[in-house]
């Protein structure tokens, strides 16, 4: 008889969030000690992925409109970031560092899928909270907007990115903002009965994870 995963015990949201808490405090932990911060930074692509693969295995509702969100998201992020590193417009002048593994056109194949996540949970969060269309995207980029400033000086300090001005340009979080208006009005639409009680939770580890980082 198949082994069907979904049927096992321990295959539920509550363990899911024990893990992905236990994955990002042994990240601020091996992040915050020298002899290991390389090692973990290595490891970051990989515990992109699995973050992913963990809160996304819990949509309940795996539609095809589901897939062509991931899809849309992914394509969408990714060229932002090809178009924003090769031409410094939309987000100022930067370039990635190795941290988040191998590039395509100098863009980090998993930044498409980070993307996916971060508009995935913060968009369900929005709307959790605010239950009509506009004020639910505005909320939804706002907190893209809001995360971003707390991870802006993790990822400057970890090498996931650089600026070639001393201070990260306003122009930055304007791109980011808009960006993730664009994207959060794609959830909208294609995810109207998206449920997954794991991605809020998830935002809340995020959130602290990168709060965390900013005092290593």
């Amino acid at each position: 008889m198949p082994l069907k995963v979904d049927n096992l015990a321990f295959v539920n949201t509550k363990n899911a969030f024990y893990l992905l808490l236990a994955m990002h405090i042994a990240g601020i932990i091996g992040l915050s000690i020298e002899s290991t911060r390389e090692l973990f930074q290595s490891l970051t692509p990989i515990n992109l992925l699995l973050t992913a693969a963990i809160v996304l295995h819990f949509e309940e509702i795996k539609s095809p409109r589901y897939f062509i969100f991931i899809l849309s998201v992914i394509v969408v992020g990714f060229l932002v970031e090809v178009v924003g590193v090769q031409t410094g417009f939309i987000f100022g002048e930067y370039q990635y560092g190795p941290t988040l593994g191998i590039k395509l056109w100098n863009v980090p194949l998993a930044i498409g899928l980070n993307w996916v996540v971060m508009i995935y949970c913060t968009g369900l969060f929005a709307r959790g909270v605010a239950h009509s269309k506009l004020p639910t995207i505005l909320l939804g980029a706002i907190l893209m907007t809001v995360i971003d400033i707390l991870i802006e000086p993790v990822a400057i300090k970890l090498d996931f990115w650089t600026w070639s001005s001393e201070a990260v340009p306003l122009r930055n979080y304007l791109g980011w903002f808009i960006t993730s208006l664009i994207l959060h009005l794609l959830f909208y639409y294609l995810m109207p009965k998206s449920n997954n009680s794991l991605a809020p939770r998830l935002l809340y580890i995020l959130i602290g994870f990168f709060i965390a980082l900013n005092f290593i």
